[in-house]
């Protein structure tokens, strides 16, 4: 989606009244076009569908009808027509961050957040798609970066499984509910190992971390104390915790 000509973007407000900060930036903004707002779904849905803008920023709450359901008409109704969607919210659960990200929402941004913070992601969403490869190499990148700010060394086997396993999980959140049927199997078939092994190699990784007593590091990362040096995470809580971290952060 180019801006040429220096056309405007169109975009949509569906969201409560103590954000009007935003409506007020963009409809200032000479880069865009507000073309309406609302925040009760059905009028939501009549009004999307009438003008057809590029984004449609969203709050999950709304009146009527909740984001996801607004969400659900619209892809049915526009099709290929569908604006990209940004949740904003105070909900950050991350069964609300992973079912929007499945539902193809481009991003999920917790408030409170600034104009200028909304308005650098929906600029990100007009540059070119950048290739699969090239996105998995920016993702095992982040994760890696991770990795390395928590302790777990490369050269080990258990890295490549983890990293492998966040992967996976930011893919189907919904396999971190299956560790032991579905993700160590899946990820012992791409090594051409046993599920056993891949189990083992993970648990040597996170202990290995906490070993080298970088807990500090965790707890800043994921902003909160969440760990001690007495007590290590499970696989699947580890896992869980880093793909959630990135889902929440688009």
């Amino acid at each position: 989606m180019e801006n040429k000509n220096d056309k405007k973007f169109r975009i949509y407000f569906a969201d409560n009244a103590e954000d009007e900060k935003l409506f007020s930036y963009f409809s200032n903004n000479d880069k865009f076009e507000v073309v309406g707002k609302s925040v009760v779904g059905e009028e939501v849905v009549k009004d999307v569908e009438k003008t057809l803008p590029d984004f449609l920023v969203m709050e999950v709450l709304l009146s009527g009808m909740d984001g996801f359901m607004v969400l659900e008409k619209l892809k049915s109704s526009l099709g290929k027509s569908m604006p990209k969607v940004i949740f904003i919210s105070n909900l950050s659960h991350s069964g609300f961050v992973a079912k929007a990200i499945k539902e193809g929402v481009s991003y999920f941004m917790v408030k409170p957040i600034s104009p200028e913070n909304l308005e650098q992601r929906i600029i990100d969403l007009t540059k070119p798609q950048k290739s699969k490869e090239k996105g998995e190499k920016v993702l095992e990148e982040k994760i890696s970066n991770i990795f390395i700010t928590i302790g777990i060394p490369a050269h080990i086997k258990g890295y490549q499984f983890l990293r492998e396993a966040v992967k996976l999980a930011i893919e189907e959140p919904e396999i971190i509910g299956s560790i032991t049927k579905r993700l160590y199997p899946t990820i012992a078939e791409r090594f051409s190992t046993s599920s056993s092994k891949v189990e083992r190699g993970m648990r040597h990784a996170i202990e290995v971390a906490w070993n080298r007593g970088k807990i500090e590091n965790i707890n800043n990362l994921f902003g909160l104390k969440i760990y001690s040096s007495n007590e290590k995470p499970t696989n699947g809580e580890l896992i869980a915790l880093i793909a959630d971290k990135m889902l929440m952060e688009g």
